[in-house]
């Protein structure tokens, strides 16, 4: 058996974190694609294999309102927050305030965050740098990819120094060569309801039920919160 899982960069960690438990106890292979979460809804809505999809709980809504997935299936890993990165070992800049984050941005060589037209995270940070008056002046320091997993890692694997990166917490908090600065300013905060759903269209329906219940439930909440989940 294998279940089929789309999922937003955010849940990465905590997906394979429970993957080899999960595929030992049930004799399955689970096939995880990790991406945007605008990128992953299009790709269900495509027709792609998909027994477990997780994004955010909006686009849940939306998906379970078009008949996409099952009505009732919905449930919350948790919350996620925005924050700000620096390569290890590297100098933490003052970030806590509307003012330091532009000094920081502004003082930066590059400035990593995931795709800012399908990306949650890519988005609002793209939103902050238009607010800070950066979209133009730093662009040339722009450094965007498909998620926020694929930027921490090309940031920690640059040569360059002075280099600052925004997204999702978990995507930070997973990625070697990295570490958290602090979440964005209070002004820009952004807490993101992750959430799993049922594809109307499941293979292994019963598989995905199972992994969702593993996913959500007391067994994997110290790993969720280890890597930066929530509660309510």
């Amino acid at each position: 058996m294998k279940l089929s899982i789309l999922s937003g960069g955010a849940a990465a960690g905590v997906v394979k974190g429970i993957q080899n438990q999960f595929e030992s106890k049930w004799s399955c292979t689970v096939d995880a694609t990790f991406s945007a979460v605008g990128a992953m809804r299009e790709l269900l809505l495509s027709g792609s294999p998909c027994d477990l999809v997780i994004l955010t709980k909006s686009m849940i809504d939306g998906l379970i309102a078009s008949n996409h997935v099952v009505a009732g299936s919905c449930e919350s890993l948790g919350i996620v927050r925005t924050g700000v990165a620096v390569k290890t070992g590297e100098k933490h800049p003052s970030i806590s305030t509307k003012d330091g984050l532009r000094k920081a941005l502004l003082e930066a060589n590059g400035i990593y965050f995931p795709d800012p037209e399908l990306a949650t995270a890519g988005i609002h940070v793209f939103n902050v740098l238009k607010d800070l008056g950066l979209e133009f002046e730093k662009k040339s320091c722009f450094r965007t990819y498909p998620n926020g997993a694929t930027a921490m890692a090309a940031m920690a694997n640059s040569s360059e120094g002075r280099l600052i990166g925004s997204t999702q917490v978990t995507e930070i908090n997973i990625t070697s060569g990295i570490e958290l600065v602090g979440l964005l300013p209070r002004e820009y905060e952004l807490a993101t309801d992750y959430c799993l759903g049922i594809s109307i269209n499941a293979k292994e329906p019963d598989l995905a039920r199972n992994f969702a219940k593993l996913l959500t439930g007391p067994d994997s909440l110290g790993l969720r919160k280890k890597i930066g989940f929530e509660d309510f």
